[in-house]
């Protein structure tokens, strides 16, 4: 074996290892993206309706222990406000400066109190994880094939709201509700910039000791419940 040999081996071997150049990278990351849009481009959900995609959503979530409702622009506040009254609630999360929170609040029993998120934690935190029954949020849009709500937290309705209340209640629009998750990503441009903060929520909150004892309410609420909204907007997706 000549040195020579030997020498351009090792400059060959260190070359091949060396870092990718950023067109490289470019070239690599597009030919990446193309192979997932191709895998996703014929999915199960994708060209289905609002109302397709609402059912199956309904579907994975009930499946999952969530109470699905479903109603029209004009009367979920009302139904929402009696089954709310029915389960005994008394105090509710809810951002009152939204029309969603506000549309509920008017519709609400006297004795159902409403709560704004209007103060830090640490001064309320002990009302907040003792006598807060349930908080209201309003997802940015919803994944039909897995069942899941796509929260974007903000200063009115932030994590906790969805997180520390035994109950979270969640509206979505059928409109809003992709086939998805890629379908998501894409629809909504979080490539482009995504928020701070997003909350993918598919179920109450559970968990399992080793011996796989199923067990609800330990990380989260015990109970969710999911009002789509049939805002009769047909838009394929």
């Amino acid at each position: 074996m000549s040195s020579m040999g030997a020498r351009e081996r090792i400059l060959g071997a260190l070359r091949a290892s060396a870092p990718a150049t950023k067109a490289d990278r470019r070239q690599d990351g597009s030919a990446l993206e193309a192979r997932i849009n191709r895998h996703h481009a014929h999915g199960n959900w994708r060209g289905a309706t609002p109302t397709q995609r609402a059912d199956e959503m309904e579907r994975v979530m009930t499946s999952v222990r969530t109470e699905v409702l479903r109603s029209d622009s004009a009367s979920w506040p009302g139904l929402l406000a009696a089954r709310l009254a029915q389960a005994g609630v008394q105090r509710m999360l809810l951002d009152p400066a939204t029309t969603e929170g506000a549309a509920l609040s008017a519709e609400l029993p006297r004795e159902v109190q409403t709560l704004p998120f209007s103060q830090p934690l640490e001064a309320w935190k002990g009302i907040m994880f003792s006598s807060v029954d349930a908080g209201f949020t309003v997802a940015r849009s919803g994944i039909a094939a897995t069942g899941t709500l796509v929260l974007a937290p903000d200063a009115g309705t932030p994590r906790t709201v969805s997180l520390v209340p035994p109950l979270h209640v969640a509206l979505v629009y059928a409109s809003t509700l992709h086939g998805d998750l890629h379908a998501a990503m894409h629809a909504e441009g979080w490539s482009a910039g995504m928020p701070t903060n997003l909350v993918l929520v598919s179920g109450p909150s559970k968990t399992s000791d080793i011996q796989q004892t199923l067990a609800y309410g330990a990380h989260g609420p015990a109970a969710l419940w999911v009002v789509i909204v049939d805002d009769s907007v047909e838009v394929q997706a």
